[in-house]
């Protein structure tokens, strides 16, 4: 088997554990992570970032993904620049890429309501969650969703209707240890007072990652800062406690640098 690539800061600030950050037992139940960003900066490689680590050859975890923002052909793009083969792994079923941006996905285009569709799209997840761990070998289920404003849009505006979907999705964590992960945008709901929807699901999450810009403006060698709220961290004692990480981070072509504040000249 390879050897596990190299982590990140990021990746230390999930458990320090890289992509095993999302393999737990279903006896322990998995974990969800929240990954908020803004329209001046988006936190869509920190999904890419973690879509890589879950398909990376040392682990041997499933991925379902829902996309209600890009099609498949966006994220092989880029993927494929990270080392990364995305149609290798759907057909080797160790992807399963669920495109809602097609009309009749799910039978929209039948006059269904937005209702019967969310139910029948869990009943996909939870089937495809089912199927994957009852192979040999497979282990360990993460879904993604990317996003939860779009799919919110989806839903002809009903918070309560994404709220429950999610809900539903977080109780595949207990059930088979699973893990979520969603993408939202904070500033979607900049005109409220932190409304609802978005209080829940860093409520659910049990890991938030904050994508901001950097905090004295544009810079050439810092594009923004992340901060990874880890909730529930056990320590020596068998006590829990919440632990925060802030770094910056840097875009390249293929990669993203991450490095802790004052550490870049």
């Amino acid at each position: 088997m390879a050897n596990a690539p190299p982590s990140t800061l990021l990746d230390e600030a999930l458990d320090g554990k890289g992509a095993a950050v999302f393999s737990t037992s279903p006896a322990a139940g998995g974990r969800m992570i929240l990954v908020e960003d803004c329209v001046e900066t988006s936190g869509a490689f920190v999904v890419h970032h973690l879509l890589k680590r879950c398909l990376s050859p040392h682990s041997s975890d499933v991925v379902v993904f829902l996309s209600f923002a890009n099609p498949f052909s966006h994220y092989d793009r880029i993927l494929r620049k990270m080392g990364c083969n995305l149609s290798v792994q759907r057909d080797n079923k160790r992807l399963m890429f669920l495109d809602m941006l097609m009309l009749e996905r799910l039978g929209r285009d039948r006059g269904k309501t937005s209702e019967d569709v969310f139910i029948a799209l869990f009943g996909e997840i939870q089937k495809a969650v089912e199927l994957s761990l009852s192979h040999a070998g497979r282990q360990h289920i993460t879904v993604i969703i990317d996003d939860v404003s779009l799919m919110e849009v989806d839903a002809n505006g009903s918070s309560n209707l994404v709220l429950d979907f999610l809900h539903y999705c977080s109780s595949l964590t207990a059930q088979f240890g699973c893990s979520l992960i969603t993408l939202n945008h904070d500033d979607v709901y900049s005109n409220e007072d932190r409304p609802g929807l978005l209080l829940k699901l860093e409520y659910l999450a049990d890991v938030v990652i904050k994508v901001e810009p950097f905090s004295t403006g544009l810079a050439t060698d810092v594009h923004g800062q992340l901060t990874v709220s880890n909730k529930g961290i056990h320590d020596g004692s068998g006590k829990s406690r919440n632990k925060v990480h802030n770094f910056h981070f840097r875009i390249k072509d293929s990669s993203v640098e991450y490095f802790y504040p004052g550490s870049k000249t």
